[in-house]
């Protein structure tokens, strides 16, 4: 039997390296198809969660992992030698940016050093981790073909870029679609056929490197303008005029224009990092991306501008940073999420605590808090307001009771335009 047999019929054996945000959803609706699924991940507690039938991702519902576990068709190992029994295998790991701005594949290197100590003939292996174009042709094609085998004839190769938005109830890993890219137009086609047994919409592109590059032009879109309005709110801000009753008033345009809302930084795991992969790989080609290099600059300096409104805060109340009891709604770098990776809050805090602020924070989906010297724990909204100087909004999460925040609090730092509609002296918005 082919291996496009085996796709159709729901015989194909996948594995997913890599058990977070992107590789477990994948994995259980995979599972959920019928297919046999085996996770791979080097943190155990991951892997004893998941045989367990637990979730501890916020997309995936346990029920959900205990279904497909218990139907024995999910399962999950740290023992990188089970994926030569794989018929197919989707590598997604994380692609972090080192402290120069350049990037980190060393998670990507590991796991197609493992994909490639087992790899055999007919296998399918699809990149999904975000990089720069050119790493599927450039570093993991040429290190899978080390023991002989090659791409498109003995095995095939692709890349597709993961869309995942984590929180996002309107789409998931099902109904967002596939953009794939194949080494050659039959890895594509296996790709293509593994996605769409999963996945409603399935846009294949003629190559790795189109595939890769899509991620990279979707995720700086995105930076570039929020580092435009963000600079927007800095000169509405001199000009003494209301930034979001200017985006209001802008969107009602039905043609032309498109809403982005400032904010105190980006955060999360592709937007503030994807758009230096690509500056990067622009580097290496003689090109400077001078929109990307500025809207980096501006986003980045958006945490000092969340302090300085602070300061100013205090100023109006004959109070300086330095000693003053400063309460943080929200940290995780999005709303209705505890995921932290990249979070503009840790920036805001970091500054703080070095201009001398005591702090606390209350976030509901992150109950712990360390970060370089700051060691906190979550307290509720009832704990936090007696003494507290001054509360800063950071992530706008729907738990929050902001009419009593309003009525609680003798200072207010809004970054998010939470409190719209509740118009008060004592709220100083971006």
């Amino acid at each position: 039997m082919t291996l496009k047999d085996r796709i159709r019929e729901r015989r194909a054996r996948v594995g997913v390296i890599g058990l977070g945000y992107v590789g477990l959803p994948l994995a259980v609706e995979f599972a959920k198809e019928g297919f046999d699924v085996m996770g791979f991940d080097v943190d155990g507690s991951k892997v004893d969660h998941i045989n367990a039938g637990r979730s501890y991702v916020g997309d995936v519902t346990t029920e959900d992992v205990a279904r497909v576990v218990e139907a024995g068709r999910l399962r999950a190992t740290t023992e990188m030698s089970q994926l030569r029994d794989m018929d197919a295998i989707d590598i997604c790991v994380p692609t972090p940016l080192r402290k120069t701005k350049d990037p980190d594949l060393s998670y990507v290197v590991q796991a197609v050093d493992a994909v490639k100590a087992h790899l055999r003939p007919a296998q399918l292996v699809i990149l999904e981790s975000t990089t720069y174009p050119g790493t599927t042709d450039e570093v993991v094609q040429p290190a899978l073909e080390e023991q002989g085998l090659k791409a498109g004839a003995d095995f095939y190769l692709a890349f597709s870029p993961e869309r995942v938005d984590p929180g996002n109830p309107m789409y998931s890993t099902r109904t967002i679609p596939k953009v794939v890219g194949g080494v050659d137009a039959v890895s594509t086609e296996l790709a293509s056929d593994l996605y769409r047994s999963i996945i409603e919409t399935v846009v294949p592109v003629s190559s790795t490197q189109v595939a890769e590059m899509v991620k990279l032009l979707e995720n700086t879109f995105r930076a570039v303008n929020i580092g435009l309005v963000n600079e927007i709110a800095l000169m509405s801000h001199r000009m003494n005029i209301d930034v979001w009753e200017v985006i209001d008033a802008a969107s009602t345009k039905p043609f032309g224009f498109m809403p982005f809302y400032p904010g105190p930084g980006l955060g999360g795991h592709c937007i503030p990092i994807d758009p230096f992969y690509l500056s990067w790989k622009a580097r290496q080609n003689g090109f400077e991306c001078r929109f990307i290099e500025l809207a980096g600059h501006v986003n980045g300096s958006m945490p000092t501008f969340v302090v300085e409104r602070i300061g100013e805060a205090l100023n109006t109340v004959r109070k300086a940073i330095n000693g003053s009891r400063i309460h943080t709604f929200g940290v995780a770098y999005k709303k209705d999420v505890g995921d932290m990776r990249e979070s503009p809050a840790l920036d805001v805090l970091e500054l703080l605590h070095r201009r001398g602020a005591v702090l606390s924070y209350t976030d509901p989906y992150v109950p712990r808090l360390q970060h370089g010297d700051i060691n906190l724990c979550s307290v509720s909204e009832d704990q936090a307001g007696d003494g507290v100087d001054c509360a800063v909004i950071c992530t706008n999460h729907r738990a929050f009771d902001y009419p009593a925040i309003v009525r609680r609090y003798p200072l207010i730092v809004d970054t998010r335009n939470a409190l719209k509609g509740l118009q008060a002296p004592h709220v100083f918005r971006l």
